[in-house]
């Protein structure tokens, strides 16, 4: 999947020039019902337009696939469009997703890709299940994997460095670049910021989304100013403040491919030492000096998200837990017949054999992180996420053992495109706002 960077269609509104007929096509797609959450057997409903422009008539057909789960196709065919407008309906008897996918027929997009749109429902969300038990030995596993970490001395090293402020005005900061050591010789890489002042302060961890990149200081200093010990980590061995030809030169040598790296074994895979730095990362936070001993709260998105989970599951400090549209749930989702989140391990194993590769990937999925962890969480989900599909997040969700709350994203594909992630973004500032003030 090209480390997430593979584009996603537009999902809400896609507006494409179409190279086989020389005119602009739109097509759109809407759950009738905003929210897109429903009860088991309730109708659901989606409408969908497709325009032409002043050169021609709109079209008068689409073509749709509705798909449980994301992944079973259950019902195909094709609308009549009344001035190019046509609604289709569904329903689920049971707690799960559908996304229908709806395309123009005949229509390609300059790709040579037929024109589409997605939409999406959830039923009964907080009754949706893993698609699997955890491993037995699971907890006993990552418990010796924390005990040989806990040999390695981590030696930090903090390295006062220069930043700038976010704007004029805000509260002073200090900047640190911090290394420490990691397991097979590896280093945990990051970025250190808090506020400038004597005090005690409530610790926030940022952890990474896909991909062989950088990390800019605003992501820290900006959490710093607001009053947060901030640290934010790499997940890879790589040092966070390189130009963009030596990210670009690992992601497409060393790294190329880098979810695959090792997936035929859970001591091979390189998920382990990335949870095992979220695991030093907090460790490190919450043995520094300047952490009020109360608040620690780990945050990401995607591959951030899944690393939260991680976090959250492994460090009993962690206090709270934000993550969006995260990544690695439900790793065995299409044992369930329901796509399973990113990286896919099932899809991941070409050449390999299979049967490891899932088994494998049962230690590093967030569903099986959730059902140790205690503290409050907040979880977000697209409904037409095809890249961390709803159900999985949802099952994650509900494993969890205190207070949740999923945040459905009805018009959210992977990346948010449109501004269908703000809900997310508008509600993960408010608890962090009332963490940083201990509400």
């Amino acid at each position: 999947m090209n480390m997430l960077k593979r584009v996603h269609w537009l999902a809400l509104l896609v507006l494409l020039g179409s190279s086989s007929v020389g005119f602009a096509q739109t097509l759109t797609a809407t759950p009738v019902k905003p929210s897109g959450v429903y009860a088991p057997g309730e109708a659901i409903e989606w409408r969908v337009e497709a325009k032409g422009n002043a050169a021609t008539t709109a079209p008068a057909t689409v073509n749709y696939h509705i798909k449980k789960g994301g992944l079973t196709v259950i019902k195909q065919g094709k609308l009549e469009l009344k001035e190019g407008v046509a609604t289709l309906s569904a329903t689920l008897d049971e707690p799960g997703n559908l996304l229908v996918e709806f395309t123009l027929p005949g229509v390609m997009g300059p790709d040579k890709k037929p024109i589409r749109a997605l939409a999406g429902a959830i039923v009964a969300p907080d009754k949706i299940q893993p698609s699997a038990p955890t491993p037995e030995d699971f907890d006993s596993f990552w418990a010796g994997q924390i005990k040989a970490m806990s040999a390695i001395p981590a030696n930090p090293k903090l390295e006062a460095a220069a930043a700038k402020a976010t704007k004029d005005g805000r509260p002073p900061f200090e900047y640190f670049k911090l290394t420490m050591d990691s397991i097979n010789g590896t280093h945990l890489y990051g970025q250190l910021a808090r506020p400038k002042k004597a005090g005690r302060f409530p610790a926030l961890l940022l952890v990474q989304y896909a991909g062989v990149y950088g990390l800019p200081s605003s992501n820290v200093v900006r959490r710093a100013e607001d009053g947060w010990l901030c640290l934010n980590i790499m997940a890879h061995d790589l040092p966070f403040d390189k130009d963009e030809a030596f990210y670009k030169e690992q992601s497409n040598g060393p790294l190329k491919d880098y979810v695959r790296i090792g997936n035929e074994d859970r001591l091979t895979s390189y998920f382990l030492r990335m949870y095992l730095n979220c695991y030093r990362a907090a460790e490190y936070l919450a043995a520094r000096e300047d952490w009020d001993g109360k608040t620690l709260v780990v945050m990401g998105t995607s591959q951030g998200g899944g690393q939260s989970f991680a976090a959250a599951g492994l460090h009993p400090k962690v206090t709270a837990m934000l993550a969006n549209v995260p990544a690695g749930c439900d790793l065995t989702g299409d044992q369930a017949g329901r796509a399973p989140g990113w990286p896919n391990w099932p899809g991941q194993s070409w050449g390999r054999d299979k049967a490891k590769v899932v088994a494998a990937s049962r230690y590093f999925c967030a569903t099986n992180f959730a059902r140790n962890i205690k503290c409050p969480v907040m979880v977000s989900a697209g409904l037409i996420d095809e890249t961390c599909p709803p159900a999985g997040i949802a099952a994650s969700v509900n494993a969890t053992q205190g207070k949740k709350e999923l945040i459905v994203l009805p018009l959210s594909n992977h990346h948010g495109t449109g501004n269908a992630q703000a809900a997310f973004y508008v509600k993960s500032e408010k608890w962090l706002w009332e963490l940083l003030n201990g509400k």
